[in-house]
């Protein structure tokens, strides 16, 4: 594991301190928690963001239409 040194507002450091207390954890174990939160949120703020480029994408809406086109048809023969 590597060693990481930064400077957080005074302020940002007493509530860090406050929480870090109040459930029991040493602070760096609080803050590696709230940035995997953190930049799990911001991944999935681009999916979100891709999948909006992509519905305004014709031809992506087409191959995912003759995706669902085949998709059925399997289906069906399948039903028989």
């Amino acid at each position: 594991m590597a060693t990481f040194t930064s400077t957080l507002p005074d302020d940002l450091l007493q509530r860090l301190a406050d929480y870090a207390k109040k459930l029991s954890l040493p602070k760096n174990k609080l803050m590696e928690n709230a940035l995997n939160l953190y930049l799990d949120h911001l991944k999935r703020a681009e999916y979100v963001k891709s999948y909006r480029q992509a519905a305004q994408d014709e031809d992506i809406l087409m191959v995912a239409e003759e995706g669902m086109d085949y998709y059925l048809k399997q289906i069906e023969d399948e039903a028989g």
